[in-house]
């Protein structure tokens, strides 16, 4: 029930333009009464950081303009969600959905993106939870001291069709984190794959049993 789309490693602001085109074509499609195609893209950025449009400036931990010396775009955004980061060796996703073709209200959808990182993890042999209260993928969610994310998630809705989405972290170098309050946390770590396996993962390998994961819970 939706068309996949690996734009590969791509500038943040030409993502953005292309799921802001799909998800405007199915707006068009659903206000005109047709069916509108649902579309799934995998990318991998150049590092940014993206604030919602809930988020606290007081997140972002150093000056703006240290941010350019350092390669790293800042974007402010219309999803909800605080600041995050994106880069390499991270998959971001963006489904561009009209959740009424799965029957799901926002907040089930957001249940159901939080399972499909689930399963994918579980592949690894890592025990991905939810933790009451802050939306997204956690390790040890309620063992105190330990509780790391391994995937962001924020989402933007107009008449229940969605944009933006997750940022599962891969091989992602950990250490652009220490730049913000993640999702405005400040008593919790971030975490990835790699970190968690103890060695770099395969990249290509893990979209595909993440496309696949989508598949059976959302359709192909």
């Amino acid at each position: 029930m939706f068309t996949y789309e690996d734009l590969e490693k791509i500038d943040y602001a030409d993502a953005l333009r292309i799921q802001t085109e799909a998800f405007d074509a199915l707006l068009e499609a659903k206000a005109a009464g047709k069916t509108g195609e649902n579309r799934l893209f995998f990318c991998e950025h150049l590092p940014v950081l993206t604030i919602g449009k809930s988020g606290k400036e007081a997140n972002l931990l150093i000056p703006e303009e240290r941010l350019k010396q350092q390669g790293i775009s800042y974007y402010h955004i219309n999803r909800g969600g605080d600041i995050t980061y994106h880069g390499p060796g991270q998959i971001t996703g963006y489904p561009v959905f009209d959740l009424d073709t799965f029957h799901l209200g926002l907040k089930q959808y957001i249940y159901q993106l939080e399972e499909v990182i689930i399963q994918f993890l579980a592949h690894y042999g890592i025990q991905g939870e939810r933790l009451e209260g802050a939306t997204g993928v956690w390790i040890e969610p309620h063992t105190k001291g330990k509780a790391r994310k391994i995937c962001a998630i924020g989402v933007r809705s107009s008449r229940f069709v969605t944009m933006h989405g997750f940022a599962l972290n891969i091989n992602t170098d950990l250490d652009y984190f220490r730049l913000i309050n993640p999702c405005g946390f400040t008593d919790k770590e971030v975490t990835s794959l790699a970190r968690e396996l103890g060695e770099p993962q395969d990249f290509h390998s893990a979209k595909t049993l993440l496309r696949e994961e989508f598949e059976k819970r959302f359709g192909g």
